[in-house]
């Protein structure tokens, strides 16, 4: 398996603290049978900085590290940004991980509560370079889950999104549950990826995740989310079943 989108660097945002802790989060990663990681710090967000001049490095010395101790884990530097008004000239200025190394599939993070107003604009010039954004965990934003069908406009434009893991499986709350079900059922997320911070502060949950989708929806779609999820990595064309609309329930009394 691959893990897109996991805080497992040590010491640079709120996820692994220590190498100790990386290592941990590696033995667990290799128990849920990941493979790769892609390491993906907060950068922009207001608290975190880590451009990619910092991440390369300490990814490389991580590798080392797993290497040295024969644990069966690759990992690769990638960033998990902040969408921000200023992302095109932090891209021109060499300071942006993508998930490939043609720089072709960006992890945008959008605030918690809000799609700034911008996005529609920042999305088609990232389109228009020939960058593809990947909203993560959209499930987990209130505006998403408020209405899920916001999504669609993106995805038309050419975006992707990432269902986080935990989400499907109730970690994060009934309702943050059943929009990850629905945004599934639907396909406006395409892949999906742990967000794994710790091994006792939001685990992988990969495995799980997987399994109850292939009981939910089938062995194929898990295995399309994985496809993709490999694609991106390797900066590949990805193919995916097409999204749909979330029909509203309608209540009455006949």
């Amino acid at each position: 398996m691959i893990d897109l989108h996991c805080h497992i660097l040590p010491g640079v945002d709120d996820g692994a603290q220590t190498m100790g802790d990386s290592l941990a989060m590696a033995e667990k990663a290799v128990h849920q049978g990941i493979t790769h990681i892609l390491c993906t710090p907060h950068h922009n967000n207001g608290r975190y900085s880590n451009p990619k001049q910092t991440v390369i490095p300490r990814v490389l010395q991580l590798q080392e590290e797993l290497d040295r101790r024969q644990l069966p884990l690759t990992v690769l530097e990638g960033q998990e940004v902040r969408i921000t008004g200023d992302l095109l000239e932090d891209i021109s200025r060499g300071e942006i991980l993508f998930t490939d190394l043609a720089d072709t599939y960006i992890l945008i993070e959008f605030p918690t509560m809000d799609v700034p107003a911008y996005t529609e604009q920042l999305f088609f010039e990232l389109i228009s370079m020939g960058k593809k954004p990947v909203i993560v965990h959209p499930e987990r934003n209130a505006k998403f889950r408020e209405e899920p069908n916001r999504l669609i406009p993106f995805l038309d434009m050419g975006a992707l999104a990432q269902l986080t893991a935990p989400s499907y499986v109730g970690i994060f709350g009934k309702s943050i549950q059943k929009t990850a079900k629905e945004m599934v059922k639907h396909n406006l997320v395409q892949m999906m990826a742990s967000d794994a911070h710790g091994i006792n502060k939001r685990d992988f949950y990969l495995k799980e995740a997987y399994e109850q989708i292939a009981k939910d929806f089938g062995q194929t779609k898990v295995g399309a989310m994985q496809q993709v999820a490999k694609d991106l990595l390797n900066g590949d064309s990805i193919s995916f079943e097409a999204h749909s609309e979330v029909k509203k329930k309608k209540f009455g009394l006949f």
